[in-house]
């Protein structure tokens, strides 16, 4: 490799450490990655910002930032809240009940929509929940984020990294419903089971405090009905325009978009409030990390890597499918 090609890679794994350990925000060490990237001739403006193999991939930064502005105006209605007081009740205040309809409810939006934002909304609710009940919060909390981590994985944009691989790797949304849900299904039914056992000391019944819960009335979180009633609409077009994607030609990101400019166009909703909820530092974090790794591919430290781990497994599929999982997962 040249001394730029090892440059890079020093400039790469100091990012990462600098990200995995948090001595500094991990957007200041993306941006920081890529600027020096960019110094160096790691890699140069027209392939950071317009090459579609080694620059930022727009296509994955407008379909985030498109439904960050769905899920944000959904958030003003109130149906996370209206969600969580109903399952309560359904649940009759049981403990083990009331944390399987949360993590369904978790899984099933973190499918629809972006996991990390599903958590954010539906924890403070679980803590209102679980201190009516004189639960403690942190075992459903944990039970939640293993239940979006699962349920994200079923559709492409049920987490950032799927629609990375789906842009990278040309798949649609259907690829993932078709080979992902099924598995993702298979998965919480065992998790369910799991979560029995994990948590059973935490399942404390008190018939006095959920009789209070019973007391609640889910119709109250409702905000602002008419708002409820549009985004949903709108989610639902969304949805089906990417599972028509082989009949429409509409690229995710472009439907994001649209769905997103629709909700704001028809709605109360002022653009200044739709914008608050978009997560920026996100979008800017994953614009760095597409440079710093597109460096990488241009200094030809991926194709030689790519090269060894090949050679490596010796053609062997099972082999290297279990490589890759395993160092995604360490990594991860």
């Amino acid at each position: 490799m040249t001394v730029t090609a090892w440059v890079a890679v020093a400039v790469f794994l100091g990012a990462y450490a600098l990200i995995a350990s948090e001595k500094i925000h991990r957007v200041a060490a993306a941006l920081g990655g890529a600027g020096i990237m960019l110094l160096i001739h790691a890699t140069d403006a027209e392939a950071a910002f317009f090459s579609e193999e080694t620059g930022i991939d727009w296509n994955v930064i407008f379909l985030l930032l498109g439904m960050m502005v769905i899920v944000g105006v959904l958030k003003q209605t109130g149906v996370f809240e209206f969600l969580a007081i109903w399952a309560a009740k359904r649940a009759r205040g049981r403990p083990y009940r009331l944390m399987v309809l949360l993590v369904v409810i978790t899984a099933l939006a973190s499918a629809l929509l972006d996991n990390v934002t599903t958590v954010l909304l539906i924890a403070p609710v679980t803590f209102l929940v679980c201190e009516r009940l004189a639960l403690p919060a942190a075992p459903f909390l944990i039970a939640e984020a293993l239940a979006s981590n699962i349920g994200g994985a079923a559709t492409l944009v049920g987490d950032p990294p799927n629609i990375i691989i789906a842009s990278r790797a040309g798949l649609s949304f259907n690829d993932f419903l078709v080979h992902m849900a099924p598995m993702v299904i298979v998965l919480m039914i065992v998790y369910i089971g799991m979560c029995r056992l994990l948590f059973r000391r935490f399942f404390v019944y008190d018939p006095v405090r959920a009789a209070e819960v019973m007391a609640l009335n889910e119709r109250e979180a409702i905000a602002d009905r008419r708002l409820l009633w549009q985004s949903l609409a709108v989610l639902v077009l969304v949805m089906a325009a990417f599972v028509l994607h082989p009949v429409l030609h509409y690229e995710p990101s472009v439907v994001a978009v649209l769905g997103a400019g629709v909700l704001v166009a028809a709605t109360r909703v002022t653009a200044e409030e739709a914008i608050r909820e978009v997560e920026w530092p996100t979008l800017v974090f994953f614009a760095g990390l597409f440079i710093m790794v597109g460096s990488l591919v241009e200094t030809g430290v991926i194709p030689q890597i790519s090269k060894a781990a090949a050679e490596a497994t010796q053609g062997q599929l099972g082999f290297a499918t279990m490589l890759l999982l395993w160092a995604s997962g360490g990594l991860s």
